[in-house]
């Protein structure tokens, strides 16, 4: 639902975590994205060791001491003095933060070029499978238009069947049987989801179309979708509309599960 970034990567680069999040983003908008930095240094010398002279000369003048006052030894090699403590320091080199910068920065601008190509392309896929899936609800939507007439005449010749078994010859008021198909065909009119699931369709296949983040769009329309298909079913009074409804409530499904993946 939203721009998740998650970054591993030397504590040494910590300092370019704002930077690396501004770059990522320019190449995607929504997501949970991982993205993943090892360094390794090619440099030949990479260490520098340093010599602490006023450390040595220090230890030197301890050891001269301590020989004076006990009478002992006063041997002392540069050997033996360079492994006192501090006498030497061994360091890793300094990087240079706008050289170090520069490498990663173009290091993860190449990354999520080849992420972005293959985005795009998935999302080719995707927007054909789904077009396919619209046009296929289309298709239902019709076949509900086409069948609607047809419930209404047929329920309209039981009744005639009905008032028949029971009147015999005797006719039924035209009045009261007009009242009651109308009552029915408002009970079933689905006219207005058609019409409005229609439209959702047409804004899909727009919203489909359009360069920039679609997703959440695209997820609000299913929604919509969804919401006249359920209504169809709730009002569906015939087996071969149910099916129709079932059939519309499976694609929009489907198609909810492809949004998922749409930026």
């Amino acid at each position: 639902r939203y721009f998740d970034l998650n970054i591993r990567m030397p504590k040494k680069f910590n300092a370019f975590e704002r930077e690396i999040r501004s770059i990522v983003k320019t190449f995607a908008e929504r997501g949970k994205i991982d993205l993943y930095i090892n360094y390794e240094s090619y440099v030949d010398n990479k260490i520098t060791i340093s010599y602490h002279e006023d450390v040595a000369r220090e230890y030197a003048d301890a050891v001269k001491k301590a020989g004076d006052s006990f009478s002992l030894e006063k041997g002392l090699s540069a050997a033996d003095l360079l492994h006192y403590p501090e006498v030497i320091t061994i360091e890793e080199k300094e990087l240079d933060a706008g050289v170090v910068y520069e490498s990663l920065a173009d290091a993860i601008k190449e990354a999520a070029g080849r992420f972005l190509e293959t985005k795009q392309a998935e999302g080719r896929q995707l927007q054909e499978d789904i077009e396919k899936k619209l046009e296929h609800i289309l298709e239902l939507v019709e076949s509900i238009e086409e069948r609607s007439p047809e419930i209404v005449k047929e329920y309209r010749n039981r009744i005639l069947e009905k008032v028949k078994e029971l009147l015999g010859d005797r006719k039924i008021d035209d009045a009261v049987l007009a009242a009651e198909i109308t009552i029915f065909a408002d009970k079933i009119c689905v006219d207005e989801e058609t019409v409005r699931l229609k439209s959702h369709v047409n804004s899909m296949l727009g919203a489909l179309k359009e360069e920039e983040s679609v997703g959440r769009k695209l997820d609000f329309i299913a929604q919509e979708m969804n919401r006249e298909a359920n209504t169809i079913l709730s009002k569906a009074n015939d087996r071969a509309v149910s099916d129709y409804a079932i059939g519309l409530k499976t694609e929009i499904e489907k198609i909810r599960e492809q949004i998922q993946n749409i930026e």
